[in-house]
């Protein structure tokens, strides 16, 4: 299988640089002026920016090159220590509390989030499973209940920090393997019914979910409160126009749209750049699923084919997500745009996915 072994696809390679340097670029324009303000420094979040993506470059570069199958023989230990680290999180003196929630470890200003290493644990986890086992995938209680299990119990404890926008991501990019395999369309229907009264459940066991989703519906409502977020999002998307206002020039990342270099980096986006800057980002990210799901297709055998689906399902889901909060069409959660907003743990990772999904590349058909 080694001798088999091409070159990277260039479409998808060229496309995660593209968005990575937008990313660094867009995170610098958008921080600077609060990381002066809290930081004494107006390049924080630049240099923070700058060390992991070369970090996740790296991380891309070993995975692109290592034999995608060799992941296979350690996805239950993968999965057991990302369960360990969930648990770990939500321990009162070990876990950080940031944003409100208890998702990260780590001391200081560097940290990571478990969540993060779960999304890509359970995808090759699943991805293994699958491929072993893909006979059984239409049987419910044998081959779709144990797994559906296992992504229930990983999001229950993403629930416990609470981070539902980390855990839709999960649920999701799970659901792009599970299908993927085999399931039949009526046990996913169920499912699907299953999860939409599970979400109505927890929206309104918390308060503060529910003013999200009526926020959602009319944010004027509660400008200052519920509503302050879409409001300012808007805010900036409106005057941006065809060409934006120009780079570093954007108005609401003077204090008015909180973290601006995070989950609302694309309102930042759409002010400075417009419309124009807007879609290009948008585009390279429809050409990174595309690539990615004919890579799925594409893939010498079922472990690669799924593996490629979840990773690539990760992405799309995450940016359905954040662009739907940025633009006013979801309630607002907290979950940032892949290769562009500003992360540590999150981009590392993701870089390391994708270089996992380029290897796969390497061999496809």
């Amino acid at each position: 299988m080694a001798k088999n072994r091409t070159a990277p696809d260039a479409m998808l390679l060229i496309s995660t640089y593209l968005l990575l340097a937008i990313g660094v670029m867009m995170v610098y324009s958008a921080s600077a002026v609060n990381a002066f303000h809290d930081y004494g420094d107006s390049y924080f979040y630049l240099k923070r920016q700058l060390i992991f993506a070369v970090l996740g470059i790296a991380a891309m570069h070993v995975t692109m090159n290592t034999d995608y199958w060799v992941w296979k023989r350690f996805s239950k230990i993968a999965l057991i220590a990302c369960f360990v680290l969930l648990l770990l999180v939500l321990i009162p003196g070990i876990g950080v509390v940031r944003g409100g929630a208890r998702s990260w470890l780590g001391i200081g200003a560097f940290g990571i989030q478990p969540s993060e290493f779960m999304k890509l644990g359970m995808i090759l986890f699943l991805a293994c499973l699958f491929a072993d086992r893909k006979q059984e995938i239409t049987d419910f209680r044998k081959g779709l209940l144990p797994p559906l299990l296992l992504v229930g119990a990983a999001f229950g404890l993403i629930m416990l920090q609470p981070d539902l926008g980390t855990g839709a991501v999960l649920v999701g990019a799970s659901f792009f393997v599970i299908f993927a395999a085999g399931a039949r369309i009526s046990h996913l229907a169920g499912l699907a019914l299953v999860g939409a009264a599970g979400l109505i459940g927890l929206i309104i066991a918390a308060p503060y979910r529910l003013k999200r989703i009526t926020a959602f519906m009319d944010p004027w409502q509660d400008p200052l409160g519920a509503g302050y977020q879409a409001i300012q999002s808007l805010y900036a998307i409106g005057p941006g126009k065809i060409f934006g206002l120009g780079l570093g020039m954007s108005r609401q990342k003077y204090s008015y749209l909180p973290e601006p270099q995070t989950d609302f980096i694309f309102s930042i986006i759409a002010e400075e750049l417009g419309f124009i800057g807007g879609s290009f980002v948008l585009v390279l990210f429809m050409i990174l699923v595309w690539k990615g799901m004919r890579t799925a297709i594409m893939a010498p055998d079922a472990f690669g084919s799924f593996l490629a689906v979840g990773i690539t399902g990760i992405i799309a889901v995450q940016v359905v997500i954040n662009i739907g909060v940025v633009i006013g069409m979801m309630p607002v959660t907290g979950i940032t745009l892949p290769l562009i907003s500003a992360g540590g743990s999150s981009l590392t990772l993701l870089l390391t996915g994708l270089g996992i999904l380029l290897n796969i590349s390497r061999y496809a058909r």
